[in-house]
């Protein structure tokens, strides 16, 4: 029975109560967008304190349109869009390649302490020496942790620090006369942001292919053979890779790179997978960037906030972003800005101060042995749901009986499921219903989805995704069509992603 029938049964003269029946039997008022109330106020301001002055009509213009409601209405206004939104607090978030996972509460106390977050960024260094420390400390955990001695915190998301270590490594050569370095390599699942990064540093990109989700060495050596070794730059490999495989022959890699005089750049989005397992630094790598958020929990989403360190070896870390955060022989910190072939400041001030301080207090709470557990459980998870899907998601790139495993994330491509006639785009509509995102579609590989599960959720959610998508399976061997419609249980319905894209509503008009 809907709200409106139900509402007729009701006697308007009655006297009616509040219980819980005829609160329920009540019709639902609908959602109403304006929320504007002419008259009302969620603000009293201070009595003015300064001589009242009239401006000119000339100068004040038109009144400006500013809604008018009550502090309750906004609050609840905010609470219900935030009830509708999708957050990694809410739901299974296993976003392959994003590494959506928990953000412990002890990381936002730490940055909203009033001695990090009342700080002015321009404040003196001897008036913010424990914000240095931190900044410092942090620099030396990022720096053990790659296996490399020299770390920047500046840039201010991933594929920032791509573009910063890019330009680093071109100062590099230009400074050593070798400015025709203009080629760089990226294997052909790389981040798209790879060879975004490249075009804006003025470099050419070029496909390196892969085999088995794995780079193919063989094709890389003619690559640099046709191009010219001296015309080569640097070659970007995530490792591990986006297909959830960690690349064995990452050092004979470097070892070839290194031989053409170039550089061998590691995208350390899935640095998670090998935290204290092995260190960029020991197999190679000359340049690499951090995604806080994937790592090492701060936060992520809606484009923001982010950080992306970088590492580096000795004989680039002269070229690293001004200014460097340096401790002097007294014990005191320090801004240091006399770098002389440093590529200057690539972010305002000392980069995103209150996402590191998240990024510090993880690593601090965790410690060497809680990061080990880190990279374990990452393994351990997408492993597990990995081999409780095979049967009915084929997985191009997972196979115990060969010995074949995943890292962090797992592929699935389900041909089987796809050939009775429903989309990957319904399979993922139908995950919703369920209150669980959909994964990544559609990368590395066509009609692919690339599940992520992280290390922080608990095997019971791991066993409530599994049984979901085995449940879904069944219902496109029993009804295929019956995921037409999906999600059906979601606040918008099956939208139309096309028409969405092509003629987009960007406001509101009454």
């Amino acid at each position: 029975m809907t709200a409106a029938t139900t509402a007729k049964t009701i006697d308007p003269n009655a006297n009616t109560d509040c219980s819980a029946q005829a609160r329920s039997a009540r019709p639902v008022e609908p959602l109403i967008f304006e929320k504007t109330v002419p008259g009302q106020r969620g603000i009293d301001l201070p009595p003015l304190d300064v001589s009242q002055y009239d401006i000119p009509d000339e100068l004040r213009g038109e009144s400006l349109p500013l809604p008018e409601i009550g502090a309750g209405e906004v609050m609840a206004h905010y609470t219900h869009l935030s009830n509708r939104n999708f957050s990694v607090d809410g739901n299974f978030y296993p976003l392959g390649s994003c590494t959506m996972k928990h953000n412990p509460r002890i990381n936002e106390w730490g940055a909203a302490l009033p001695g990090f977050s009342q700080l002015h960024p321009l404040q003196d260094d001897h008036l913010i020496q424990g914000a240095l420390r931190l900044l410092y400390e942090t620099r030396c955990f990022l720096q053990e942790i790659a296996g490399l001695p020299a770390v920047s915190l500046q840039p201010a998301a991933g594929a920032h620090g791509e573009f910063t270590a890019l330009q680093v490594i071109r100062a590099y050569f230009e400074d050593h006369d070798q400015s025709q370095r203009r080629l760089v390599f990226a294997t052909d699942n790389a981040h798209g942001t790879n060879p975004a990064s490249c075009t804006m540093c003025g470099a050419s990109v070029i496909a390196v292919k892969t085999v088995d989700g794995h780079t193919d060495l063989d094709d890389l050596k003619r690559l640099i053979d046709e191009h010219g070794a001296e015309n080569v730059a640097a070659f970007m490999i995530t490792n591990p890779n986006t297909a959830g495989l960690f690349d064995a022959y990452v050092s004979k890699i470097a070892d070839v790179i290194h031989d053409a005089g170039a550089m061998l750049y590691v995208d350390g989005a899935n640095m998670n997978a090998i935290l204290g397992k092995t260190r960029p630094g020991d197999f190679g790598t000359d340049a690499m960037h951090y995604n806080t958020h994937k790592t090492f929990s701060t936060p992520h989403g809606c484009g923001g906030p982010g950080a992306g360190p970088i590492a580096v070896t000795e004989k680039l870390a002269p070229y690293l972003p001004l200014p460097q955060v340096v401790m002097d022989d007294d014990g005191s910190f320090r801004l240091e800005y006399d770098r002389p072939k440093s590529i200057g400041k690539v972010r305002s001030f000392i980069g995103q101060f209150s996402v590191l301080v998240r990024c510090w207090t993880y690593i601090a709470a965790c410690g060497p042995e809680g990061l080990r557990n880190v990279a374990e459980k990452a393994v351990l998870n997408a492993n597990y749901l990995a081999a409780r899907l095979q049967h009915k998601y084929e997985m191009p790139f997972f196979n115990p009986g060969k010995g074949k495993f995943c890292a962090h994330e797992f592929v699935t491509v389900p041909r089987t499921l796809l050939d009775k006639g429903v989309t990957l785009v319904d399979i993922a509509k139908r995950m919703i219903d369920y209150n669980i995102h959909p994964p990544t579609m559609h990368w590395p590989v066509h009609d692919c989805l690339m599940v992520e599960p992280t290390e922080t959720e608990s095997k019971r959610t791991l066993d409530q995704f599994a049984e979901v998508m085995l449940q879904i399976a069944d219902q496109i061997e029993k009804d295929p069509q019956s995921l037409a419609d999906a999600p059906t249980d979601a606040v918008i319905h099956r939208a139309d992603e096309v028409a969405a894209a092509r003629q987009p509503v960007l406001v509101w008009k009454d």
